[in-house]
């Protein structure tokens, strides 16, 4: 990784738009900071796309999509968008159809119970009430589990046959082949009517944690917000730059580098 400012100027005046993801990236502890958020008023205000891609449930997602100054809120790690409706209120948009979603959930609430009888220590996570489409289970944000426990529940998650990520505070598991970047490539096609391979390198992606790999593999411009640097060793593809902040502060540097640069 390089330190942010080495991104040449001319590649971050290109750029049209931003996905980042939520916990940890935007906010610290557990919360969004005033910077970040002034950060990303600051990018839309300068006509920048802003679209939030998280592992959160999107009941949680809800009240941010409605006070944050964004285009949309992904959540459930790709299945679920959140968008402003043309008369006002909030849109709630899915990958999947509503048989689908029903079925995959009593799938999913087995292998749940499953992870919590098998698994010491392993909990649900405290937002699974506002979960749709994945389940949870707590390893940092208000519990501990030891790394062998953590890999152990993803053994059991992919036993079962869904799709297992560990974000900085959850391990997400779910049915589907949607993920963050099937995500971003979904509502960039429901907001704009556009292909987002056509254009990759007018977006950027700014993560903290394993789950935002294929994002970092996938986008020419990535950043890692510096608490990163806890994840680095199981990171395949780490960001092409860093932030010298942690977390929300991290957040608003990249807004600053954006904005300079125009």
């Amino acid at each position: 990784m390089a330190p942010l400012t080495d991104w040449p100027a001319p590649r971050r005046r290109a750029i049209t738009g931003v996905f980042t993801d939520i916990d940890d990236t935007l906010t610290t502890e557990g919360a969004i900071t005033p910077d970040a958020l002034q950060a990303l008023q600051r990018l839309r205000d300068a006509g920048l796309h802003v679209v939030p891609i998280t592992g959160r449930p999107v009941g949680w997602s809800e009240p941010f999509a409605s006070s944050w100054p964004v285009d949309a809120i992904v959540a459930e790690n790709g299945a679920v968008a959140l968008t402003r409706a043309a008369g006002g209120g909030l849109l709630k948009i899915y990958q999947q159809d509503a048989a689908t979603r029903d079925a995959n959930f009593a799938r999913m609430q087995d292998v749940l119970a499953r992870i919590e009888r098998e698994v010491p220590g392993a909990r649900r996570a405290e937002d699974s009430a506002g979960r749709e489409t994945d389940i949870a289970i707590d390893h940092s944000e208000f519990t501990h589990l030891p790394q062998d426990a953590i890999d152990r529940v993803c053994a059991l998650m992919r036993e079962a046959g869904m799709t297992a990520t560990v974000s900085s505070i959850h391990v997400n598991g779910w049915f589907g082949a949607h993920n963050k970047l099937e995500g971003a490539r979904w509502i960039v096609r429901e907001l704009h009517g556009e292909d987002i391979e056509d254009h990759l390198d007018r977006w950027v992606y700014v993560g903290d944690s394993t789950n935002d790999v294929l994002m970092f593999e996938h986008f020419p411009h990535s950043v890692g917000v510096a608490n990163i640097a806890r994840f680095l060793p199981q990171l395949a593809h780490p960001p092409r730059y860093v932030t010298r902040a942690e977390r929300g502060a991290g957040f608003a540097e990249v807004a600053d580098a954006l904005l300079a640069a125009r």
